[in-house]
């Protein structure tokens, strides 16, 4: 088996022809210069070392030489075996809360912003695993379904805002129910629901409904982000702080990571809290933990594994222009001296 790597070099062997043509033309208008100049029999006296054999197999090795470089630019590919590659890994679904309290600030740069650079750093870190995005505050909408696309994901990612749900309100009990119909494989062995909050709960089944995903297979992560002595929710026009979030009495409201919430969803399956806090700790906790499950095999594929052939090419290529820059276009002693035609004998 074999495959050509760049095809589209061959378009170069179109000069081939006009080279030749030009070659052609050169030599006679040549001879014709040299006719007006002086007769035949007086060339080969005046000029007794000069070779047309010689000039013609110069110019052939400058077109071998040629059509040999051409060929190692397209690179010609010989499949050497087949290999087998297997996609393996754990189904990782991560539900991310925008809800308002998402835009305090006392985690930098924002909690929201926070949250979309804990879960890009760790798709950066996951290999083989395939991974899903929902957003969720008084309700959970899907955003990805469970993909292997990590480009996709970071896209979605991207998107989330605080603004992208009109009803407000932290439900993690939608969040949590909605992935639980995103995991479609049966044969899963692992599946894990990540979810980035700073743990405002304002549903009363989360606990029940993370009891459920349990008897489902599903692993909860919780990711606080967030901090205990909390910080006001700002409202911004343009970039810029107008005010804050208050209350019905007008007092404004702080709002603070509640992360009892998260490890109690955490510990009812079994599952792992981190601190959002240290970006780089976090990542490599949940890592660690995810590296320590069984996989489950997506998929396997066969591939034939190729190499490379340009170097033969350009080596023949190579030295054709050597022989080309050292081949003399005058004739050579020892074929003088055969004096094959009797030149000079009565």
């Amino acid at each position: 088996m074999y495959q050509l790597e760049s095809p589209i070099y061959f378009y170069l062997l179109a000069v081939i022809p006009v080279m030749i043509t030009g070659f052609l033309w050169l030599q006679w208008w040549k001879k014709r210069a040299q006719s007006k100049f002086a007769s035949p029999s007086m060339l080969a006296v005046l000029t007794p070392e000069k070779s047309t054999f010689k000039e013609v197999l110069k110019f052939s090795f400058f077109l071998l030489a040629f059509l040999f470089l051409t060929f190692a630019l397209v690179n010609p590919k010989i499949g050497s075996q087949l290999e087998t590659v297997k996609r393996e890994g754990v189904d990782i679904v991560f539900a991310v809360d925008v809800s308002k309290s998402m835009l305090a600030e006392d985690i930098a740069p924002n909690r929201i912003d926070k949250s979309k650079r804990l879960v890009s750093e760790t798709i950066n870190q996951l290999r083989s695993d395939r991974i899903g995005i929902i957003a969720y505050a008084a309700k959970a909408i899907p955003q990805l379904p469970i993909t292997t696309d990590f480009g996709a994901a970071k896209m979605f990612l991207q998107g989330l805002n605080t603004n992208m749900l009109s009803s407000q309100g932290t439900a993690i009990e939608e969040a949590i129910g909605l992935a639980n119909g995103y995991f479609d494989d049966k044969n899963q062995t692992n599946r894990v629901l990540c979810i980035v909050s700073d743990g405002e709960d304002h549903g009363t089944g989360a606990l029940a409904v993370a009891e459920k995903a349990l008897e489902l297979g599903i692993t909860i992560f919780a990711i606080g982000v967030g901090t205990e002595k909390g910080g006001p929710i700002p409202i911004k026009k343009r970039g810029v702080v107008e005010s804050y979030k208050k209350d019905d009495q007008g007092e404004v409201v702080i709002t603070r990571l509640q992360a009892e919430t998260l490890k109690e969803l955490a510990n009812a399956t079994d599952g792992l809290y981190v601190s959002g806090e240290d970006t780089q700790q976090a990542v490599e906790l949940i890592i660690e933990r995810l590296q320590q499950m069984d996989k489950q095999e997506f998929e396997a594929k066969q591939f034939v594994s190729y190499k490379d052939q340009f170097q033969w090419f350009l080596g023949v290529a190579l030295f054709l222009i050597f022989l080309d820059l050292f081949l003399f276009r005058r004739k050579t002693k020892w074929i003088q001296n055969l004096n094959l035609f009797n030149e000079g004998k009565k």
